[in-house]
């Protein structure tokens, strides 16, 4: 048997499918279980590959529909379904490591529970830490759980404290990069014509459309300010945002002595997974070296709050009541559904979440459950605001 056994919740994602590019590479890795919403050929073909133990859809209905066609082809591996299963193939006791890619809330009970199991968790789910931050650090801590960062600007961080999770004395600032999206130079006036395909053409990453849609927005980056106040125990006052459109510097650490450690690469999400996986080894991630010879300019300037409200936003939400969190990523997700449906102008994106944060209740939160029925509540509650518009 390996000594690594993998579960990758989201595994037909973007993050989840360059996950399984990098793994082909590391034969130290047995994958356990493979986990989709709904993409049943994606998930089939992955199957057929990587041969796991276990294979989760959302919906029965398409669990049998996958566990016919695997029975054809003759794989053994076990289909699941819900999100029962989800937590189940999370936790158990086999799995060593857990690469948690849900995009939205649907990622934060098996995130949960790979935290209160205490996995190795590669986390790309922004939510576990955004809706629920003291509540998740705490599981990590109980069950001694090792947490790496995925996201390149966490995992860039990460590796710029020389791999700690814990801002020191000595750290000045941590500068939070964004390339600005696909409308960082489109007039003001034009944004509020932007179709959802625009949106979703981003200049350099290659991203699931929702993630798109927060990125045009800039609300990735406030989304991963709260998350790094909690992955690196660091007040929101000492997190800058920096506009860097060629996302080769991935984020930075200015420390008090006037030195500034940057790490830099190529726009692949590939040299992230890679390092969480090897960690504290390297790995080869399959990504071409950058060529210093090319890279002729590196910009860098600060953001227009005018262009990016959801970005002053974040930092009132980050020192605000937790339950603001909640609220602000529940929001977002909803107003971002709307725009995608074409129901929701691209700028009233921002003005949904502005009403949902200024007319939401802040209840106290102790547990998972508390969170859960908070997001229920912001996501009733942003739906109304949408209704009124």
């Amino acid at each position: 048997m390996n000594n690594k056994r993998i579960t990758i919740l989201g595994s037909t994602g973007s993050i989840g499918q360059s996950t399984l590019k990098v793994l082909a590479t590391q034969p130290d890795y047995e994958v356990f279980a493979l986990t989709a919403n709904g993409n049943v050929d994606l998930l089939l073909a992955q199957c057929q590959q990587f041969k796991p133990e276990f294979a989760v859809l959302g919906a029965a209905a398409l669990a049998q529909d996958l566990a016919a066609k695997l029975q054809i082809l003759g794989l053994a591996t076990q289909v699941l379904s819900g999100p029962a299963a989800l937590v189940q193939v999370a936790a158990d006791p086999a799995v060593t490591h857990v690469m948690a890619a849900i995009v939205g809330g649907a990622g934060l009970a098996p995130s949960f529970a790979a935290a209160e199991s205490g996995k190795v968790i590669l986390l790309a789910n922004k939510e576990a830490l955004v809706m629920a931050g003291a509540i998740f650090m705490d599981a990590v801590a109980r069950s001694n759980a090792t947490l790496l960062p995925v996201d390149s600007e966490h995992n860039a961080i990460f590796q710029c404290l020389g791999q700690s999770s814990h801002v020191g004395k000595g750290v000045q600032r941590i500068l939070l990069t964004g390339s600005g999206g696909p409308f960082l130079d489109t007039p003001l006036a034009a944004l509020d014509h932007v179709t959802p395909d625009d949106a979703c053409r981003h200049p350099n990453w290659d991203m699931g459309r929702k993630i798109s849609v927060d990125s045009a927005t800039m609300m990735n980056k406030g989304l991963e300010l709260i998350e790094a106040c909690w992955l690196f125990d660091v007040p929101p006052e000492k997190i800058e945002f920096v506009i860097h459109p060629q996302s080769i510097v991935h984020s930075m650490v200015e420390f008090v002595d006037g030195s500034v450690v940057a790490q830099l690469g190529q726009p692949d999400m590939r040299t992230p997974i890679a390092h969480v996986l090897a960690f504290p080894e390297r790995a080869d991630a399959g990504v071409a070296p950058l060529d210093f010879n090319k890279l002729t300019a590196l910009e860098f300037r600060a953001p227009e709050l005018s262009r990016f409200p959801v970005l002053r936003m974040a930092r009132e939400v980050a020192s605000g009541a937790k339950s603001l969190a909640v609220t602000f990523n529940a929001a977002n997700e909803v107003a971002v559904e709307a725009f995608l449906a074409e129901q929701l102008s691209f700028l009233n994106i921002s003005v949904v979440i502005q009403a949902a944060l200024d007319t939401a209740e802040a209840p106290e939160l102790h547990s998972l459950d508390d969170v859960l029925a908070c997001d229920t509540l912001a996501r009733a509650l942003t739906r109304r605001i949408l209704s009124s518009l």
